[in-house]
């Protein structure tokens, strides 16, 4: 079970929380009652995650500021003086990365930049956890899950950009942050799902956009194995991460927080299997033209995270997809998107251990 007694009343900088990560931590930081002050560009989908459960009703302060603006993200960052930062502002998508590199470099490593940058000046911080991703890793193409002591790398302007901010993160960490005792670290999760994601070129949410109005879903790698789990999950191990460096500096440096070897499938099992649980819905794979170079096989090994925080995977891929494709039917008929996100961070919860 989640330690609800530590959030309350603790002062969290959440970046990004108007994404689809971003809102799901916002609702269950709140609901922990810590005082959760978020920064982030506004949503650009409709329909949002942000709008749809009301993410800024719950929330001490939401600011829309673009993270490769320095002075202004600076202002914001020390006025709120948080104690505990989740950094998850970012251009988080492969493909557009290829339309606008550009954009992509300014916001996910020098955004990353500006945001430890500021946080210097931060009389209070105790510990940050910045978000990167899986595709950090220089992929080899081999069938082993990558350790966090792997060569990072990437092919495409995203998985190069958050690379780049592994090693900006580790920087200001062994330059500014480990002498003062706080704890800086990164957080790598696998393919997350679940409900609320509105976000193009991602296999569920194209799914359902296509399902929801009766055409087929467009395929374009049916064979790339990715590590899937539901999105509480990774959120689950930020939280921890955080509490457990709050105040043991000794614990910062990179995690992975990936499923088990069962939670790592190709997407024509996780297409063919939502498709199911959706109702129903056609799929033809391997039709998107226009393809652009992405990693085959894609594994991550988590045993630093279990080792050392106790944080392991709680649902299958099988019910990770289930409960996903349930949240997006109930949101179609009309349900809360708040109240859906909150009935299954109370479900997961049930299923932790006791503290």
């Amino acid at each position: 079970m989640q330690n609800s007694s530590f959030w309350k009343g603790k002062r969290v900088l959440l970046t990004g929380h108007s994404g689809f990560k971003g809102g799901w931590l916002s609702l269950w930081l709140a609901e922990m009652q810590a005082d959760v002050y978020g920064i982030s560009l506004s949503p650009d989908n409709n329909p949002n995650l942000f709008d749809a459960a009301n993410v800024a009703s719950v929330i001490n302060s939401s600011v829309f500021c673009d993270i490769s603006n320095r002075d202004a993200l600076a202002q914001h960052v020390t006025a709120i003086n948080p104690e505990i930062v989740f950094h998850l502002a970012a251009q988080p998508l492969v493909r557009a990365s290829y339309r606008d590199p550009l954009l992509t470099f300014d916001t996910n490593f020098m955004g990353t930049a500006h945001l430890l940058n500021a946080l210097r000046e931060c009389s209070e911080l105790k510990c940050a956890v910045m978000i990167t991703t899986d595709k950090v890793y220089k992929n080899q193409e081999w069938l082993w899950p990558y350790r966090e002591n792997e060569a990072l790398g990437g092919h495409d302007p995203y998985s190069a950009s958050k690379a780049a901010s592994e090693h900006v993160i580790s920087s200001f960490r062994d330059s500014f942050f480990a002498e003062k005792g706080v704890s800086i670290s990164s957080a790598r999760a696998g393919n997350v799902i679940g409900g609320g994601d509105w976000s193009e070129d991602r296999l569920l949410p194209d799914a359902v956009r296509a399902w929801s109005s009766g055409r087929t879903l467009e395929v374009r790698n049916p064979n790339a194995v990715r590590p899937w789990q539901h999105v509480v999950e990774p959120l689950y191990g930020y939280l921890t991460l955080a509490e457990r460096s709050f105040d043991d500096a000794s614990l910062a440096g990179a995690y992975n927080f990936g499923p088990s070897h069962e939670g790592t499938d190709d997407v024509r099992f996780v297409a063919e299997l939502a498709a199911s649980k959706f109702g129903g819905g056609k799929v033809v794979f391997g039709a998107a033209q226009n393809a652009l170079h992405e990693a085959k096989t894609l594994r991550l090994d988590s045993s630093k995270s279990r080792i050392q925080l106790g944080v392991k995977p709680v649902w299958s891929l099988q019910e990770s997809i289930e409960r996903t494709m349930k949240w997006y039917r109930k949101f179609l008929d009309g349900a809360d998107a708040r109240k859906l996100c909150l009935a299954d961070i109370d479900d997961f919860d049930k299923r932790l251990p006791l503290l």
